[in-house]
């Protein structure tokens, strides 16, 4: 589910904060990094439930819509009433056992706790051009479930105001995990099968413990060679004062020195990349022209002193 790019963004949160706190226990950096981390899959999980609880809502509503002292008459120009609630993906994520298990096992009972939300969407949902236009249509399979269904997330249900509030008051990190998610949930709701096995949603947070070590290594060596770090972007940069350069300039140009100097399997030019596409995403516009030629000068600086000992895949 994350990719290296996220990682990195992780270890720059969690940079950050300490800067803000000025906590420098590296201890509790590593916690605040690895339960960020976790919580991003804790975030997909959320929205997995929340699906479920929407179709619980849609069951409960047809089944008091049949009783004819409640019988909605605007009800009646559908052809199917059900349609929604045997929506096949959605039976199909409402019947596996094991996100439900995952669920009860992390004690995720957000929405029975805040069932306010689940109305809300719902409504949403009922008044929606997609859903209408779905529930108006013939029945069409499994493909047409799945395609509504991608259509009805991406422009109802995520784009809600409610429910980002709601995900940034629980966890402030969720802010920069949403898109993350959100992106991620769309490949894997386009990609799924009516035979599909469980574990398809529960897929791995980190490809695997290369990764967390990554992640580790880099906040760890990053934090300890600060002051070495800043001496280097300090040479150069002589026309700025350190105090003048952006708090998340500087950690991103920190980061980046810092693997092109202690990561020799990652080649430079990856490093570069990476860093100047999350200048331009959490800082300022100019940041990456900054950042960019900055680790430019450093790297021909790099290889002219044999500095780099880049070794591995992909450097050639």
């Amino acid at each position: 589910m994350l990719t290296r790019r996220h990682i990195r963004v992780k270890v720059m949160q969690c940079i950050y904060s300490l800067i803000q706190s000025k906590d420098d226990s590296l201890p509790k950096q590593e916690k605040f990094l690895r339960v960020s981390i976790e919580n991003t899959y804790t975030l997909y999980l959320l929205w997995l439930s929340l699906f479920n609880e929407i179709h619980q809502k849609a069951s409960e509503q047809l089944n008091l819509s049949s009783k004819k002292y409640l019988s909605d008459t605007s009800e009646k120009q559908f052809p199917n009433k059900a349609k929604f609630v045997n929506n096949r993906l959605l039976v199909q994520l409402q019947e596996n056992s094991l996100v439900k298990e995952e669920l009860s096992n992390r004690k995720l009972d957000n929405w029975y706790l805040n069932e306010e939300y689940v109305r809300l969407i719902y409504k949403s949902i009922v008044e929606s051009d997609v859903y209408l236009e779905y529930m108006a249509k013939p029945d069409g399979g499994y493909e047409q479930d799945k395609e509504f269904f991608v259509t009805l997330f991406k422009e109802v249900i995520a784009p809600n105001d409610k429910i980002y509030d709601y995900f940034e008051d629980n966890k402030l990190t969720w802010v920069d995990d949403i898109p993350i998610v959100n992106t991620f949930l769309v490949k894997q709701l386009k990609k799924v099968k009516p035979n599909q096995g469980p574990k398809f949603f529960l897929p791995k947070l980190l490809k695997d413990q290369e990764d967390m070590d990554f992640a580790n290594k880099l906040l760890k060596k990053t934090l300890l060679k600060n002051d070495l770090l800043e001496k280097e972007i300090e040479g150069k940069t002589p026309n700025w004062d350190k105090d003048r350069i952006a708090d998340v300039d500087s950690i991103l140009l920190k980061m980046a020195i810092c693997e092109l100097l202690h990561f020799p399997s990652i080649p430079e030019r990856v490093t570069i990349n990476e860093y100047l596409e999350i200048a331009k995403e959490y800082s300022t516009p100019k940041s990456s022209i900054f950042i960019n030629g900055i680790l430019d000068k450093l790297t021909k600086e790099y290889k002219k002193e044999g500095k780099l000992n880049k070794i591995g895949r992909g450097l050639l």
